[in-house]
């Protein structure tokens, strides 16, 4: 049978960590509090689509010395961006042995006891370290089968300091994918017909915001009933994900749901919700969901979120206006943007829709 769960305190701690009240309670079935009644209709809606494939683009071709080699990269990026949000980067030049490393440390994080992982139980949207669960269980009607870890590490690094040596490894890794996100915006920019350092210039990129996001999805006795993540899209201009070998993304593709299965060594970006402002919609954050499909081991996946300084208004760029193509958003500091997502339930594109002209 089913049954709910009580958030006294008696379940204090598990409140703030599904993994502690799977492996506590030993669970044969799901917390009512967990089970996503809209589930089945939000499959019914919208088709799966397993044909069609995420495109690829070769990071070595993008910075390539050869013009011709170089230009036709960038052509295939603004392709991806506009037609798909989502692309597969290969050849990267970040070793494999730092990914496993991440993921080893991941795992390792989410391995640490209640009293451990106590410091980094966060409250507030700006703290520096927060892990929890769910989304924000403050307004979130159904409890995602989720846990996290959120960082600020740019313009400062903040990682937890445990377990041994998980900072230093994170330190590397975020450092790395600063970079890729750096070049990647370079092609992004000429691919709008715009001078390559653009986005860098009118974004404060260098000194901009980079929060990392590991989830955890545990093994659930009953996967169909419960839901990783609803659809939704995400802030800042692009995120840089990887995960290890279990599947559950999903993204939205022209009216299906195309399953991603990356392939070995590659990252999975995607445009998000201010490249959409930045472009006046020419490049659409996509609405993706995590599914949970796995009943004996957990789904780990680690993002990084690429946006503005706080304080940066973000507004359609005015060279990609006019009069035949007027701006469509109205303008809002990357701060205030936050706020208001983080405030509210997961819901597709709802956030672009509040600031949509």
């Amino acid at each position: 049978a089913l049954f709910s769960i009580s958030f006294s305190s008696k379940h204090k701690n598990n409140m703030l960590s599904l993994k502690c009240l799977v492996e506590s309670n030993s669970l044969k079935s799901i917390p009512s509090k967990y089970i996503c009644l809209n589930k089945n209709e939000e499959h019914d809606s919208i088709l799966l689509n397993e044909t069609e494939n995420v495109p690829i683009i070769d990071f070595s071709q993008l910075i390539s010395v050869d013009f011709n080699i170089r230009s036709m990269a960038i052509q295939k990026l603004g392709d991806a961006c506009r037609d798909w949000g989502f692309f597969m980067l290969i050849n990267h030049g970040v070793s494999e042995k730092l990914r496993d490393e991440v993921l080893r440390g991941s795992q390792c994080f989410f391995d640490l006891s209640s009293e451990d992982k106590k410091e980094y139980i966060g409250e507030k949207l700006f703290d520096p370290i927060r892990c929890g669960t769910s989304f924000n269980i403050k307004v979130d009607k159904t409890l995602y089968w989720r846990d996290y870890l959120k960082c600020y590490v740019h313009p400062q690094l903040h990682v937890p300091n445990k377990p041994i040596a998980f900072s230093e490894t994170l330190e590397e890794y975020v450092t790395k994918s600063r970079e890729l996100i750096g070049e990647l915006l370079k092609g992004i920019s000429m691919s709008l017909g715009l001078e390559e350092n653009y986005i860098h210039k009118m974004m404060n990129v260098d000194m901009g915001s980079q929060l990392l996001v590991i989830n955890y999805y545990p093994p659930c006795p009953k996967p169909e009933l419960v839901m990783g993540l609803p659809a939704h899209t995400d802030h800042g201009l692009l995120t840089l994900l990887m995960q290890n070998e279990l599947c559950g993304l999903q993204i939205e593709h022209n009216g299906k749901w195309i399953p991603v299965n990356p392939l070995p060594n590659s990252f999975l970006i995607n445009t998000g919700d201010h490249l959409e402002i930045l472009t006046n919609g020419k490049y659409k954050s996509v609405v993706h969901r995590a599914l949970v499909m796995n009943k004996k081991s957990a789904r780990i996946s680690v993002g990084t979120a690429h946006g503005p300084t706080l304080d940066t208004i973000v507004t359609p760029a005015p060279e990609l206006l006019s009069k035949n193509n007027p701006s469509t958003y109205r303008g809002i500091t990357y701060k205030d943007y936050l706020q208001l997502q983080q405030s509210r339930e997961l819901e597709r594109r709802s956030c672009l829709d509040y600031i949509r002209i």
